[in-house]
């Protein structure tokens, strides 16, 4: 087994995490090893897993990413993989959960910004305490660089479920399609009430898998400018999540071409969560949670 005898489970917003320090390099887990520790039922459970080691210890960066990762200044990077043993390039949401596991572990500061290495680029997670009302250990994320598509340039539906909505394409290091729902453009049942366990399918076909979010607008506040917002995900890899950092993103970053507003306040079925949108760039706020250190037999 690649694997070390201790490992943590961890939770951002409901999305769960099996994380582990690897200082030396020696525990690069096989996709074997991640489906059995992210498997609900055989194993620990988890969305995803994630490896905190040193950038020069993941074999699958090329010496590219690798020289970008460090010019970024980190020490540290994300090794993250979906729960069906898939390479992920970002997790906004796992930022959070390893950089409080970090803290821990005594290689991040509790009081001053960590540079994390990810497949997506180096990200910068700062320290924000307790916040109402996005909970404890909160860490607002710079997330970085954002794409945008056509907006509602692509047809999504969920196979069984009668109806479509529009959707639009948001590049976020991984990619994603956002379908704002209950508007003009959809018939898809109310959001609270969509079969996400399905994967949607989107046409025309994208390259590559990506992750699909459901978003309702529930209010805007013109004074302060801050938007609310419901959304639910299914995550390529790991299907329907409780939450989903760079899927919180990418809708923000689609509400903000719809309505103008670039700041929200969005609610997953793990919590709320901050979203700040700029021209150049997208903050993602929101809390993590330790929940167990586990002894693998």
């Amino acid at each position: 087994m690649s694997l070390p005898q201790r490992v943590t489970k961890t939770h951002a917003t409901g999305n769960d995490f099996v994380v582990y320090l690897d200082k030396s390099g020696k525990f690069e887990p096989t996709a074997d090893e991640v489906r059995f520790l992210c498997d609900r039922h055989f194993g620990i459970g988890g969305d995803g897993l994630i490896r905190l080691t040193r950038p020069d210890f993941v074999s699958d960066l090329s010496d590219d990413q690798l020289s970008d990762v460090l010019a970024g200044g980190t020490k540290w990077f994300m090794d993250y993989r979906n729960a069906d043993g898939s390479l992920a390039e970002m997790c906004g949401n796992g930022t959070r959960a390893i950089t409080l596991f970090a803290q821990r572990e005594g290689v991040a500061d509790s009081t001053e910004p960590f540079r994390l290495g990810t497949r997506a680029g180096v990200k910068i997670l700062t320290p924000r305490g307790n916040m109402r009302p996005y909970g404890a250990n909160v860490f607002q994320v710079e997330m970085g660089e954002w794409k945008i598509g056509e907006t509602d340039a692509y047809e999504v539906t969920i196979p069984g479920t009668e109806g479509s909505a529009r959707g639009t394409f948001v590049d976020m290091g991984n990619p994603h399609v956002v379908a704002v729902i209950e508007d003009a453009f959809a018939s898809l049942p109310v959001v609270e009430s969509l079969d996400l366990v399905t994967k949607p399918v989107v046409a025309p076909v994208i390259e590559s898998d990506q992750n699909v979010e459901f978003v309702r607008v529930d209010d805007i506040d013109q004074n302060t400018g801050v938007g609310e917002a419901t959304m639910r995900v299914n995550e390529r890899g790991c299907g329907e999540t409780l939450s989903c950092g760079t899927g919180l993103c990418a809708t923000g970053i689609v509400l903000r071409a719809k309505t103008g507003i670039s700041h929200w306040d969005i609610t997953v079925r793990g919590g709320t969560l901050r979203v700040d949108v700029t021209d150049i760039d997208v903050k993602l706020t929101g809390a993590a949670t330790l929940v167990a250190d586990i002894d693998l037999l």
